[in-house]
């Protein structure tokens, strides 16, 4: 597998987020124009009522800074999620939205738990620790970015703010962390070198051949010389046949 196959932009790299944020600023929308209040169905902790949040949670916002705060982390995560692992984003996102609801059922408080972001910080654990644990080096290249971009989320898995449904953030992380350790197919694999397969010799290596034991580089190995060869030149004095030229010059006149 060459790493076009491994890394191909399509449409969706960038069409699927756009149609995931739309989606909740669509239900944003529809709440402010017609009135309503989509905040009870959201994750409702050990009740029945309550699971249905597991799906409409992400869509439902409490205001424009919460839906704001969650669009762009929700748009570059994703898209970076479908670029880097186009084999197995669906997997991820439907075990991961599944899985955070799930855990933000059990552990949470007795609450509406609604918004993106158990699932951004899920996208976050998963794209950070997978790209660590695959060795790829655009993989841990992309771990570095997420960090260094989004590494201050860390911080809200903890309940510094009663208005911020920390267990949904901590159920994403912890679910993310886990998919990134449990799904190992249709990953990007590091290259290999030749000095990295089993079967490597160093002594047949042509590169190495040159160094001798100290380190020292060697520019042209001994069996690489061309011994000259001695060669004799033999001059042979052929005496010439007189009577012979004088006939060929009888002729001629």
């Amino acid at each position: 597998m060459n790493e076009k196959e491994d890394f191909n932009f399509s449409t969706g790299v960038i069409g699927y987020p756009i149609l995931f944020v739309l989606a909740i600023w669509i239900v944003f929308w529809f709440e402010i124009r017609f009135n309503f209040d989509f905040n009870t169905w959201g994750v409702y902790p050990r009740s029945i009522i309550g699971l249905r949040g597991i799906l409409f949670s992400p869509f439902i916002h409490g205001d424009l800074s919460h839906l704001w705060h969650n669009t762009l982390p929700l748009l570059i995560l994703s898209a970076s999620l479908f670029f880097f692992y186009p084999k197995n984003v669906w997997r991820v996102l439907l075990a991961g939205v599944l899985c955070t609801g799930i855990l933000t059922w059990l552990l949470g408080r007795e609450a509406n738990h609604i918004g993106a972001s158990g699932v951004i910080y899920m996208l976050f654990g998963f794209l950070f620790f997978k790209g660590i644990i695959a060795k790829h080096f655009r993989l841990i290249a992309l771990s570095l970015i997420v960090v260094f971009i989004y590494g201050s989320m860390i911080w809200y898995i903890a309940p510094i703010d009663p208005k911020i449904s920390w267990e949904g953030h901590l159920s994403g992380l912890i679910t993310g962390i886990v998919l990134a350790f449990v799904i190992k197919k249709g990953i990007a694999k590091p290259k290999k070198y030749h000095w990295e397969s089993s079967g490597y010799n160093p002594d047949d290596d042509e590169f190495l051949r040159h160094f001798d034991e100290h380190g020292n580089f060697i520019e042209i190995l001994p069996e690489d010389t061309v011994e000259e060869e001695s060669v004799t030149i033999v001059y042979e004095y052929k005496k010439r046949d007189d009577a012979l030229d004088t006939e060929r010059d009888q002729e001629n006149n």
